[in-house]
């Protein structure tokens, strides 16, 4: 009872808390009060893409080094939603920086163009939600004139005469001009006093129709102008007597509705030419042309996005010339790195009670992100730069003797990269069709293999060459994964594992330094000088296929790495050098290899493989995120992979 009673007050308080805060957003006042708030802070007047710009840099902004690829803005606005797709993103965010300093480029439309499932329909939403937001708070706060349809922005009150004064002296731009009916309402309601005109405060909402718009387009035969610029309203035509009248038309059309906020078109190019000729109009003139009406002033946002081949279809169409010189098209492909993919499962999945009920497998995701990234790159010209070695530099990791000038020569010999291949979508539907499967407990990484295969009978855009390709993207992954696996068991079966490689690491440091500065290395025991240890550096250096005239090379750049990390004051450890890392890992399994197998391997086993199994199991669960059902298969799997080496 008592628990009941305090959930009512929860429930109670919050109701509460969300009044007052409506409440808060509440504020009416004339325009002479609006105008003394203006003042103080002109940026309550701004256009619409600088209040878009505005709201996106609130959110945070920060530069990432992404190694051969470079330096890349990130922006947090878009960086919980959207993964991998940072240059994209960074060309969006560069229309509205430009378009908000009242640059030409506000005058066209943002256009994204991109494969299905790429993520154009997520920015899109994230900007509309943002807007809505945004708006909600002090910094984002928007006003407009009471009772207009368009919501308009109140400065357009003030006469175009008196405009250049204003700006001299307070600094404050004022474009547009009154729309039909809030001129009507000057002239007859408040007897062309303008400074009585009365002024709200409004918040933006897609629901209520203020301030974002969104058009689909359907069947042109049944879809109808009205729908964009707003229709004649019946029921008044007696009444005011004409049907030029702003009192007998309804303006509330999506473009008029969106004014000063963003217009979202889906599927652009799908549009009947009499609808882009309407946006033609808006881009260029930023007037929407209604009825009997004069061009009317609207200042917002129009955004769209379309595939490849309708984009493609639509640029070839000579009749659009003057509609292509007034967009400006941004690529929106895949997502190639296969850490970045993982966090777009994540997401999705997190969104759902499935994490709740059923544990997902360390690199269960890994390896559905390696094949789904695997499927959008396009094949390299260069002989040693096969698909997997491309996906690993792409990714961040360092592959054989390839630096950040390859990967950018990569990218530049396959322009379409990323545009297509298998969607995160795909990928979520195989990965939910396999976690409803009763009895499952815990998804595996071969699970998830396993559920993706066998979807591509069942998706119709896989063609029978689409299939058999895909199916050798399998293998590739399962190969990948083999040896992802055996590590994760022999690790496991390191009990000092960290201890063993700091020595490993520390010995091979103290013998490449001697080496490189031809010096000799003091025996701890004996103190006798001693040669520089080249077998022990050799079988280090060979588990990564240095070969020997690759050694210096290899040993100076470690030494450069060492001097670097010094001279930041950080500390220098096995980890800090990806290959070195990998090479020491291997050489330490490398001996223990024959232990792991017959371990795992022996059918009955004695005490102390049991003692010594049971451990392992122990220590992949609470190190290494495994749970008891995927650690026992994680160790017979293995098992298999060894016996049959």
């Amino acid at each position: 009872m008592e628990d009941e009673k305090k959930r009512n007050l929860d429930l109670a308080r919050l109701l509460e808390s969300h009044r007052q805060e409506r409440e808060r957003l509440r504020w009416e006042g004339n325009f002479r009060e609006y105008f003394e708030l203006v003042t103080a802070n002109p940026r309550l007047a701004r256009l619409a893409h600088a209040r878009i710009w505005d709201m996106i840099v609130s959110a945070g902004v920060e530069k990432i080094n992404e190694g051969g690829l470079g330096e890349v803005t990130r922006y947090r606005f878009f960086s919980e939603e959207l993964f991998g797709i940072d240059r994209s993103i960074e060309q969006i965010a560069e229309y509205f920086k430009s378009a908000a300093q009242r640059l030409e480029v506000r005058k066209r439309i943002l256009l994204l163009m991109g494969p299905v499932g790429g993520g154009k329909s997520t920015i899109v939403a994230l900007l509309k939600r943002g807007l809505e937001r945004y708006t909600r708070t002090e910094e984002g706060a928007i006003y407009a004139i009471k009772g207009c349809p368009m919501h308009e922005e109140p400065l357009h009150l003030i006469p175009h005469e008196l405009r250049p004064e204003i700006e001299r002296h307070y600094g404050i731009y004022i474009e547009g001009d009154l729309c039909p009916r809030c001129q009507y309402n000057l002239e007859h309601v408040y007897h062309g006093r303008h400074e009585d005109v009365l002024i709200e405060r409004i918040v933006f909402s897609e629901k209520e129709r203020i301030g974002i718009g969104t058009f689909s387009p359907s069947d042109p035969k049944s879809q109808d102008i009205t729908e964009l610029t707003g229709s004649i309203d019946l029921s008044t035509i007696g009444e005011v007597g004409v049907e030029s009248d702003p009192r007998a038309y309804r303006f509330d059309g999506e473009l008029n509705i969106a004014n000063r906020g963003i217009m979202e078109f889906i599927e652009m190019l799908k549009c009947d030419e009499k609808f882009l000729y309407s946006l033609l109009t808006l881009s260029q003139e930023q007037s929407i042309k209604t009825g009997r009406f004069a061009m009317i002033y609207a200042d917002e946002v129009i955004i769209s996005h379309t595939n490849e081949n309708e984009y493609n279809a639509f640029v070839a169409n000579k009749k659009n010339e003057a509609l292509q010189d007034r967009i400006i098209m941004i690529k929106v492909p895949y997502n190639l790195k296969v850490s970045e993919e993982e966090k777009i499962y994540k997401k999705l999945l997190n969104q759902s009670d499935i994490p709740k009920t059923i544990h997902i497998a360390p690199h269960t995701l890994k390896v559905a992100a390696m094949f789904a990234v695997l499927t959008r790159l396009e094949p390299s010209k260069r002989q040693n730069v096969d698909l997997v070695k491309k996906m690993k530099l792409y990714d961040g990791q360092e592959v054989d003797d390839l630096k950040a000038k390859d990967i950018r020569e990569l990218q530049e010999e396959a322009e379409r990269e990323g545009m297509d291949g298998i969607s995160p979508r795909y990928i979520i539907n195989r990965l939910s069709s396999a976690l409803v499967r009763e009895g499952i407990t815990c998804l595996t990484p071969i699970d998830a293999l396993r559920a993706i295969r066998d979807g591509f009978d069942q998706h119709t855009g896989i063609s029978a060459e689409d299939r058999e390709k895909y199916l050798n993207f399998i293998s590739l992954v399962r190969k990948e994964y083999d040896e992802i696996a055996k590590n994760e068991v022999q690790r496991a079966f390191v009990y000092s594992f960290e201890e063993m490689a700091r020595t490993l690491f520390e010995k091979y440091l103290d013998n490449v330094e001697a080496y490189c500065n031809k010096e000799k290395i003091r025996d701890p025991f004996t103190e006798e000088e001693l040669e520089p240890d080249e077998k022990l550096m050799r079988s280090i250096e060979e588990q990564i296929g240095i070969s020997e005239n690759a050694k210096n090379t290899f040993r100076q750049e470690i030494l450069i790495r060492i001097s670097s990390y010094a001279r930041r004051g950080q500390t220098f450890d096995y980890r800090s050098h990806e290959r070195l890392r990998e090479a020491i890992e291997r050489r330490i399994f490398a001996d223990l290899k024959d232990v792991v197998r017959i371990t795992t391997t022996s059918k009955t086993k004695d005490p102390d493989q049991l003692r010594r199994v049971n451990e392992v199991i122990d220590r992949l669960v609470k190190e290494h995120g495994y749970c008891s059902v995927c650690a026992n298969d994680l160790l017979n799997y293995v098992g298999s992979l060894l016996s049959r080496a």
